[in-house]
Parts: structure tokens; C-alpha cells; sequence
């Protein structure tokens, strides 16, 4: 894909939050401004922006990492400014105990940054600043979390499906490149391993998704009734995660092979890579994981030369990537020789 290409999904693929934190921005801006008439409350709509600013499900968890921050940052901030003042030292102590103030209270990034910037404001500004943030803070938080829990709730499946698309195709890809490899003459070897990182961070990224999905369907009260979707499409995350591990670990181990043994591997990977596909764009139909499935059963019928070690052990990659990828397409069935998450 173009890079106008991937810049053009990327755009369609966030179109819906980046609209969202807009409007909740103007909404956060005009309504602190009709609830507080002595100040502008020019923090409340930064606070709703940074709180909306990360993928669905982790939203209303940001908003109370913000505000936890900012409470965390005034406080030590105001007690920097009573005891050293406005210079230089002030402002580093109060970003130090700040800094560690939030570590205690898990370290999350954006617990961190906003209990240093909330300290720095207070020391500078003087407690009433700091007081302001504060009020800023919880009404921005607020409206982040009418946003995000009551008026566009995320859908734990809608998370889980959108996540393991994105991964299938990845792995797709990369398995496509590497059935192209492993047929080729070892000058692309070098260069095939850049194809991979791709699919770490998105293999890490499924495994969130599976995390937050398994919080929004623990809390969201009016989805409670799906409970049975929401914990199959759970699984079926945790089986892809063992598929996309076993995948790289095959990969690896083929491109250790020397040339002729990685040749005889190609049709295998080919098969596999046209199976992922297969599952890629509609990873929750039935019939689709159904065809997935019986076309998993017919790509190792037969062991190719396995005459080394080092080939013998690729095989036995490629059954395991096998078994994890019939896992995830049958769902619940959990057939012989696959793994269990």
C-alpha cells in the first residue's frame, strides 16, 4: 500500500473519535464557561482532549488517570511553593515528588505528565492556579466520561473484532512476503526482517484490546446480557495472540534453513498465508471460519524433507501455527494438538 494509501485509512479508520474529542472539547469549553465565571476555564477542555485521546475502551480510564494526575501535581506543587517559592528549585523538587507521587499510584504516562505539568503551574502560578486546574480538571474528566461511557460507549466484541482484523491482515502480510522469501535467492533475506515489526506492535496491541474489552464488559452494566459473545470473542483474541507467536516462531526457524529446505517449506506458508487471508476480513462469520478450518486440515498433510534437525523442528512450527490457527477459527471446539491460553 501507498503511503497516501495508508495515510488515507488511517484518517478513515478515526474519523468517528477524532470527531468525538472535537465536539467534546467545544462542549467542555462552553459549558465551564457558563459553570465558573471566574476564570477561564481554559484547562476543562484540554482535560477532556487528553482524556479522549486514547484507544476506545481506555477512556474513562484516562479521565481518571488525568484527574488523579492534576490532584497529585497541585498538591505537591502548592506545598513546593510554601516552602521554596517560585525559582528554579521549587520547580524541580515539585516536578521530582510529583514524578514519584504518581509512580506510586501505578506510573501510567498520563498519570505522570499531568501530576509534573500540575506541578509546575502550581509553583509558578501560585495556589489559586493550581486550585483552578483542579476545577478545570474534574468538569473536562466529567464531560470526557459523559463522552465516552454514556453517549458512545465502546463495545467490547466491536474492539476485540476491530483488533483481530487488523491483525490478521498484518499477519497475512507478513507470511505472504515470507512464503515469497523463503522461494527466493538469499539477497532478500537481509532485508526481510523489517517486514516483521509490524506485526510485534500489532500482536501487543491485540493483547490490550483483549484487556480493555475484558473491562468494559466487567463494567458496562447495560451489555452484560452479550456476556457469551464478549467472552468468545475474548478466547478467540487469546488464540490469535498464540497464533501470531507461533507464526514468527516458524518464520524464524525457515529462514535459518538453508535454501533448499526453505524452498520446500513455501507451498506450506502459501497455504497458511491464504488461509489467514481468508479469515482476515470477516473474522467472526461462521461459514468464513468454518472454510478457514477445513482448509487448515489439508496444509501439512505430508512432512516435506525433514532429513535435519533444523528442518524437523520447522515442521513441527509449522503444526503448531497449524493447530493455533484452527483453534481461532473454530472458536470454541478447541481441536486436538491445539494450545490452550
Amino acid at each position: 500500500m501507498s503511503r497516501a494509501g495508508e495515510a488515507w485509512g488511517r484518517v478513515r479508520g478515526n474519523w468517528w473519535p477524532v470527531l468525538q474529542q472535537a465536539v467534546a472539547a467545544a462542549v467542555s469549553w462552553w459549558a465551564a464557561g457558563l459553570a465558573f465565571d471566574h476564570h477561564l476555564p481554559v484547562f476543562a477542555p484540554i482535560a477532556t482532549l487528553v482524556a479522549l485521546n486514547t484507544p476506545l475502551g481506555g477512556r474513562g480510564t484516562n479521565a481518571v488517570r488525568v484527574v488523579s494526575g492534576v490532584i497529585v501535581g497541585v498538591v505537591v506543587g502548592h506545598a513546593a511553593f510554601r516552602l521554596l517559592g517560585h525559582g528554579a528549585p521549587a520547580i524541580g523538587t515539585a516536578v521530582l515528588a510529583a514524578l514519584l507521587a504518581a509512580l506510586l499510584l501505578g506510573g501510567e504516562r498520563i498519570t505522570m505528565a499531568q501530576a509534573a505539568v500540575s506541578a509546575v503551574v502550581s509553583v509558578v502560578a501560585g495556589q489559586q492556579a493550581g486550585l483552578v486546574r483542579v476545577e478545570d480538571a474534574l468538569f473536562g474528566a466529567a464531560v470526557a466520561l459523559v463522552f465516552s461511557q454514556v453517549l458512545f460507549p465502546a463495545h467490547p466484541v466491536t474492539l476485540l473484532v476491530r483488533a483481530q482484523t487488523k491483525a490478521l491482515r498484518a499477519l497475512g502480510d507478513v507470511l505472504d512476503v515470507t512464503a515469497r522469501t523463503l522461494r527466493s535467492k538469499n539477497e532478500r533475506i537481509d532485508r526481510f526482517w523489517d517486514d516483521l515489526r509490524p506485526l510485534y506492535s500489532l500482536l501487543d496491541d491485540l493483547a490490550e484490546s483483549r484487556e480493555r474489552a475484558t473491562a468494559v464488559a466487567r463494567l458496562t452494566r447495560y451489555r452484560r446480557g452479550n456476556t457469551e459473545a464478549v467472552r468468545r470473542e475474548i478466547a478467540s483474541a487469546r488464540h490469535l495472540n498464540l497464533l501470531g507467536n507461533s507464526c514468527l516462531t516458524l518464520i524464524r526457524g525457515a529462514m535459518a534453513l538453508d535454501e533448499g529446505h526453505r524452498a520446500a517449506f513455501a507451498p506450506d506458508v502459501e497455504a497458511l498465508t491464504r488461509t489467514v487471508g481468508l479469515l482476515a476480513d470477516e473474522p467472526r462469520t461462521e461459514a468464513v471460519r468454518g472454510r478457514a478450518t477445513r482448509a487448515a486440515e489439508h496444509i501439512v498433510p505430508n512432512a516435506p524433507d525433514t532429513t535435519s534437525p533444523q528442518a524437523t523442528a520447522v515442521w513441527q512450527n509449522l503444526r503448531l501455527a497449524v493447530g493455533d490457527l484452527t483453534a481461532f477459527a473454530s472458536a470454541e471446539r478447541n481441536p486436538p494438538g491445539a494450545r490452550q491460553g
